[in-house]
């Protein structure tokens, strides 16, 4: 029996902060009270005092050993939840991709068979579509059964994974009557194409350029008629990574008509800005994501979004392509560039340090966003995403005294850069269990690749 007791630490969940210890035992949460009586023959005794004791993060939003863009992300399910785990994030949902020519099961099976024996923590999936052939709707139920109860569709990049308007609405349709959510990655993919075009024809073709070819009203369009879509096709819809101040408010309008849109946003929209694609030479190809980084205004409007909760996510969107790959696959054309970039080893810590530590957000609220929430959005909660008894044990100890030093020669993601490079930033995430093991300490990995559970998820 492995049994460990995490004493005197202060407890934050969703619903409020509290001093008391907490007892894990195989696995789970077993106790939360005043312990300081309890005999601790044959328990592990961890003195949190002066320690934040918070749920595992929850992250939703990752792309490990992912073919995109004629290649494949960096990070597998080995280095990808190793830099997870040491980043405090203890469960992620992975997207798995539809190969061209593959079915939607077979796909999934394969994404599936990349993790067994990799992930060092649990794990879930989402399910792509870019394919609608004949029968894929029908498929759902099977997809659904595998504990796959979200798909994502795309409203850009035409040709190799968008989808028309006839076929989001078509998904909608049969996910709602399977009981699945439909995330979609809202921006107008025709428009954008458009642009680009013209910019190329008049040779600008830096990588700087990405970010003119895809404007703000390009996120916005596109989110205010995937709205429309739904309502037509009467299913509920969650947008991920949300990046303009009118792609929130086209959110927020929506909700208080009382229509069941959720959204998300990330860590670089809140905290970084767009003049990285001012910078000389290729270094603006560490930024080439999509959405674009935007302005300070569209990253107050999140903010103010998160705190309203019109958004109620926090995800990484961890798609990462190293420096030097971009650089040989872009063949002087922005368009060419794998659009993605890396944050799963840094999400908590830049969420607290760019927003509890500085007043933007409150610990509860953070607890909510980066865990809690996205556990509810997408079957996970109870057994994730909160601190209570019965629970699996996925807790991080975080010290509000610490620092947190960001650098890509640290870290443990399998990338040759990272955005928040030479960040000194308040607090410092000291341990990390998942599932009662501890698989973090003071920022080192001491945990057991493969240990890592595929979640089968239920629906909302």
């Amino acid at each position: 029996m492995n049994r460990t007791l995490l004493r005197a630490g202060t407890l934050v969940d969703g619903g409020g902060r509290t001093r008391a210890d907490l007892l894990m035992s195989d696995g789970k949460i077993v106790a939360i009270g005043d312990f300081s009586q309890m005999s601790t023959e044959n328990v592990e005794v961890i003195d949190c005092t002066g320690l934040m004791v918070l749920p595992g993060g929850v992250d939703v939003h990752t792309h490990l050993d992912a073919p995109l863009m004629g290649t494949t992300t960096a990070d597998d399910f080995a280095t990808g939840t190793v830099a997870a785990a040491v980043g405090g994030t203890t469960t992620i949902v992975d997207f798995a991709m539809q190969i061209p020519g593959s079915t939607l099961t077979d796909s999934l099976q394969l994404h599936r068979e990349k993790a067994k024996g990799k992930a060092a923590i649990d794990y879930g999936m989402h399910m792509c579509i870019t394919d609608l052939y004949d029968g894929a709707i029908d498929e759902l139920t099977e997809v659904r059964a595998e504990g796959v109860s979200s798909l994502k569709v795309f409203m850009a990049y035409r040709g190799t994974l968008m989808l028309h308007d006839g076929q989001l609405y078509d998904v909608l349709r049969g996910a709602s009557r399977v009981g699945s959510q439909v995330c979609v990655h809202a921006e107008n993919g025709d428009v954008i194409d458009r642009i680009a075009a013209d910019l190329v024809a008049q040779g600008k073709t830096g990588p700087g350029y990405h970010e003119i070819a895809r404007p703000p009203a390009t996120e916005v369009e596109a989110v205010e008629r995937a709205i429309r879509i739904s309502r037509m096709a009467d299913a509920p819809l969650y947008f991920v990574h949300l990046s303009t101040e009118g792609a929130v408010d086209a959110v927020g309008e929506a909700r208080m008509a009382g229509w069941p849109v959720s959204a998300e946003t990330c860590t670089h929209y809140l905290t970084l800005d767009r003049d990285i694609y001012d910078q000389p030479g290729f270094q603006p190809a560490k930024a080439v994501l999509t959405p674009p980084l935007r302005t300070f205004e569209h990253r107050e409007a999140l903010w103010r979004g998160l705190n309203s909760g019109v958004l109620s996510v926090v995800s990484s969107d961890h798609c990462p392509f190293c420096f030097e790959d971009k650089k040989r696959l872009s063949g002087d054309d922005f368009r060419a560039i794998p659009n993605g970039g890396p944050g799963v080893e840094h999400r908590m810590s830049v969420v607290y340090g760019k927003g509890v530590a500085t007043g933007k957000l409150t610990i509860e609220r953070f607890v909510e966003l980066t865990s809690t929430i996205p556990a509810k959005q997408f079957g996970l909660f109870p057994r994730k995403g909160h601190l209570g008894i019965g629970a699996d044990a996925d807790v991080v100890l975080l010290d509000p005294d610490g620092t947190t030093l960001i650098t890509a020669d640290t870290q443990y993601q399998n990338m040759d850069y990272t955005l928040y490079e030479g960040w000194s930033l308040p607090g410092k995430i000291t341990k990390v269990f998942a599932r009662g093991r501890l698989v973090a300490d003071k920022g080192r990995f001491v945990g057991t690749a493969g240990r890592g559970e595929y979640l089968h998820r239920d629906g909302l």
